[in-house]
């Protein structure tokens, strides 16, 4: 399952995103927020990171302004590899390499078309495994 999370700032990019996967009749849960009013991105982090839990095989797309503030908010949780991706080769290489369980992206600063792009290729990246899961387990 896809679960996306947002702040205010994030709420206008996470709301384009819904759309293009409702027409791709993708099922996502949205933790919200559900406006462009004031809130606290770490509380929709915290919201979205213990939905992502609930299966091993959830990932999250979380947005705020930069990026930043759910980047540092989601990876409080050990389990949680949030990556801030801002091209389709970060997202690649998040999956790839790091077993990234959360995509954030900077709903400030990306356009719908260039986030949709990213999400395709953090979905359809599997992670190759080998030293790279040794590294992993470091963490």
């Amino acid at each position: 399952m896809i679960i996306l999370a947002c702040d205010h700032r994030g709420y206008e990019l996470k709301e384009k995103i819904k759309k293009f996967f409702n027409n791709e009749s993708i099922i996502t849960i949205d933790v919200g927020t559900y406006s462009k009013e004031g809130v606290d991105y770490p509380d929709f982090a915290k919201k979205g990171v213990a939905k992502v839990l609930e299966d091993s095989h959830n990932v999250g797309i979380f947005i705020c302004g930069t990026g930043i503030g759910m980047s540092i908010a989601a990876n409080r949780n050990p389990k949680i590899r949030a990556a801030l991706c801002t091209s389709a080769k970060f997202a690649e290489l998040a999956r790839a390499h790091n077993d990234a369980n959360v995509l954030v992206l900077p709903g400030s600063y990306m356009r719908a078309n260039k986030a949709i792009r990213i999400i395709k290729v953090f979905l359809t990246t599997t992670f190759e495994g080998g030293r790279h899961f040794r590294r992993i387990k470091k963490l």
